[in-house]
């Protein structure tokens, strides 16, 4: 069986919203393809379960209530466009000020 090569079409340090949840979140790292456990993916119901042949992304998510991490399909999500930076801990450690509606990834210092 031949993996097709997909380009993502976010990229890191942007913010995305989730298309049918109500959480937003900042993209940390991109799997070209499904690569969590099958437990994971057959959690989801069958219905709505997307094809694990498209990018994943990894999200610093949070809603009005939570922060957390959140593995999510290329097909579920929509770019952000309110404007607002997010209030998640950890997006800080990671990513340098919010500008122009995302966050430019921090330099490696020696």
């Amino acid at each position: 069986m031949q993996v097709q090569n997909r380009v993502a079409k976010y990229c890191l340090g942007q913010v995305v919203r989730h298309k049918d949840r109500p959480f937003r979140g900042v993209i940390f790292d991109v799997d070209p393809q499904f690569a969590n456990t099958e437990e994971w993916y057959d959690a989801i119901p069958e219905d709505v379960r997307p094809s694990k042949d498209q990018p994943f992304y990894h999200l610093y998510a949070e809603t009005e209530a939570t922060y957390y991490i959140a593995y999510v399909s290329e097909q579920n999500l929509v770019p952000d466009s309110s404007g607002e930076p997010l209030d998640h801990p950890e997006v800080i450690e990671m990513f340098g000020d919010f500008e122009d509606g995302r966050y430019p990834l921090q330099e490696l210092l020696n």
